[in-house]
């Protein structure tokens, strides 16, 4: 992960991450039926605790009545939320299903000067993290043309071999097999082998 190879790396990923859907207009109705739902009331419940009439919720949730200002404000105060979470989708509260398998053998390579680089759950678009197995063959942190720095923050860990972890604010430090270090990827980092082979690395970066 040279300076000019690493940050393609990331560059690759982050284009498959590039082209978000469109945001879709929320269902009020739908949203505040989620919420109850989620808390597991009943629409008698659920209109109790908002101060309204029984007969008032069912309308809203069905998108027969756009309720006032007013009754926002009961609505929010009745799910134990804010009136602006009313109207925010609820993208982290979803379970999307996604998944993805990679065998052996199956990850997309990319190598480059100082490594190679096997890329994880390459099927999957906008993810939210970056997984890939890596072979460290930088031997000299002179291979290196100055620091790998990028976006969001960055787990490895040392799945063979010895490699000093460099950072541009603390010391070098040795990881061995079984050893992991988290870091904030704008900080200057680079690693190399001080084994007798090559050592591997399972090596994870946000796309933050």
């Amino acid at each position: 992960m040279s300076r000019d190879t690493e940050p393609a790396l990331i560059r690759l990923a982050r284009a498959s991450n590039a082209e978000a859907a469109d945001p879709q207009p929320l269902d009020l109705g739908e949203r505040v039926r989620d919420l109850r739902k989620q808390r597991d009331w009943t629409l008698e419940q659920a209109a109790k605790k908002a101060g309204m009439a029984r007969s008032t919720l069912p309308k809203i949730e069905n998108g027969q009545m756009s309720p006032t200002f007013d009754g926002l404000k009961k609505l929010a105060t009745g799910l134990g939320i804010s009136v602006p979470q009313l109207f925010t989708p609820p993208a982290k509260d979803q379970v999307t299903g996604r998944y993805s398998v990679t065998k052996k053998g199956e990850g997309h390579p990319l190598a480059t000067v100082t490594y190679e680089h096997v890329l994880l759950a390459n099927s999957l678009t906008k993810k939210a993290m970056l997984p890939y197995h890596t072979r460290v063959r930088a031997r000299s942190i002179d291979e290196f043309d100055g620091w790998v720095r990028h976006d969001g923050e960055e787990f490895l860990y040392v799945l063979t071999g010895t490699v000093p972890l460099f950072t541009e604010f603390y010391e070098p430090v040795d990881l061995r097999r079984g050893d992991s270090a988290y870091y904030d990827a704008a900080m200057g980092h680079n690693v190399i082998s001080t084994s007798d082979d090559d050592a591997s690395l399972l090596w994870v970066t946000s796309m933050g």
